[in-house]
């Protein structure tokens, strides 16, 4: 039988926050993001801070006001980055199949006659003590379970789940615990009556599909233990499914011309990485939300595989026309690129016409001049209209 651990770095930004400055190791603190940018949400924050009752999310000012000693840090990614590698190198020594799940979480799958609690306990004691901070461990026989076991008890504990113990541990926690099921899943499943794990373990499986499609179907195996998936290879690089930019401007976008000018900007950085990794997209994805934070999502197939900003910039402002309603006054917007396809070997469609060789042709030239020259050195007129909706460091997804 496999051991599998799940490491969880307990509340790691704030906690490498503290870990650089003792002053404020005995304060609520929470890692925000800049407020002059209007990013100015509580991204992370300390045992502390969550006591007072700050969650990631609020506002500063909504967390400020639940918790007035408040201590607001900005983020700092490179050093997160960096303490997340070093955490790596001590998982390397325990296995060679180690899978991040985040910046702050990875799955280790155990050598063979590996104690699986010792381990899991030799592995925090080194992080505590290499990297200052604290780590959760989940020790079970299959992703799932190590991942909740991560969850269990915090901070800086190893909890076993087992095939014995399982359904004593987890059937009786919030159907809401249970990996993969988000806030929509937990309101529909509550309608039914699924209000723990041990409920979603015993429904019905054909009513679980009903309701959720394949989804249900898995979400009943997980809850009954039953998870063969692999941990990755540490050499092995992820499989890319889709790959996305998002952000929040400086000022609301009232206008579709708005709207197009932060688009164009988002679509050129997305088109960017997609050629960059060999790869064309079939379905473009949207997400706008409002002043009022109401997020909604919508996608498109295309015809053919693209990779170029001007297609994607097409399908995108497409579906925000679409979907806009009478009122604009978004807050942020992002663009996900997925159903993605090697561009090598793919075969010609009949949409794959010489005008759109050409355009994949000057995108690539593009891409040539900027590697040269700096990034924006070439880019479409549209973004320039603007400056204070294109001004960004636009959020990076890979997935």
């Amino acid at each position: 039988m496999r051991t599998i651990l799940h490491v969880d770095l307990n509340n790691f930004f704030a906690s490498v926050e503290c870990l650089d400055d003792p002053s404020i190791r005995d304060k609520p603190v929470a890692v925000c993001g800049d407020k002059e940018l209007r990013h100015g949400i509580v991204l992370a924050k300390n045992y502390i801070a969550k006591a007072a009752g700050v969650k990631t999310g609020y506002t500063i000012a909504d967390a400020k006001r639940i918790c007035p000693g408040l201590v607001c840090v900005l983020p700092h990614m490179e050093r997160y980055m960096q303490i997340s590698r070093q955490a790596k190198m001590i998982y390397n020594d325990y296995s060679d199949k180690v899978e991040s799940f985040g910046i702050d979480e990875c799955w280790l799958q155990l050598y063979k006659n590996d104690d699986g609690p010792e381990t899991a306990d030799v592995i925090r004691e080194r992080i505590k003590k290499e990297l200052g901070v604290t780590a959760s461990v989940g020790v079970s026989y299959n992703k799932i379970f190590a991942k909740m076991g991560s969850d269990y008890k915090k901070p800086d504990a190893t909890t076993v789940i087992t095939e014995d113990n399982y359904k004593a541990l987890l059937w009786g926690l919030p159907v809401s615990d249970m990996m993969f099921v988000g806030r929509a899943t937990e309101q529909k499943l509550k309608l039914y009556g699924i209000n723990t794990i041990g409920d979603l373990a015993n429904a019905d499986a054909s009513l679980l599909k009903h309701l959720l499609g394949k989804c249900g179907v898995l979400l009943h195996r997980f809850a009954n233990g039953q998870d063969n998936s692999a941990v990755s290879d540490i050499s092995a690089p992820p499989p890319l499914k889709s790959i996305g930019n998002s952000t929040t401007t400086m000022r609301d976008m009232i206008t579709d011309d708005d709207v197009r000018v932060t688009f164009m900007e988002l679509c050129e950085c997305v088109s960017e990485r997609l050629r960059a990794h060999k790869m064309k997209c079939m379905t473009v994805a949207i997400d706008e939300r409002n002043s009022e934070l109401f997020v909604f999502t919508r996608q498109k197939t295309l015809p053919s595989p693209v990779y170029t900003a001007e297609e994607l910039f097409s399908a995108a402002m497409e579906l925000h026309i679409q979907n806009r309603g009478d009122k604009i006054k978004l807050r942020s917007i992002g663009v996900r690129a997925s159903s993605l396809y090697p561009e090598i070997g793919m075969q010609l469609s009949f949409y794959d016409n010489e005008k759109k060789q050409k355009r994949e042709a000057a995108a690539r030239a593009a891409d040539k001049i900027n590697s040269k020259f700096g990034r924006r050195s070439l880019v479409h007129g549209v973004t320039m209209i603007d400056k204070s909706l294109t001004s960004f460091i636009p959020k990076d997804e890979i997935t």
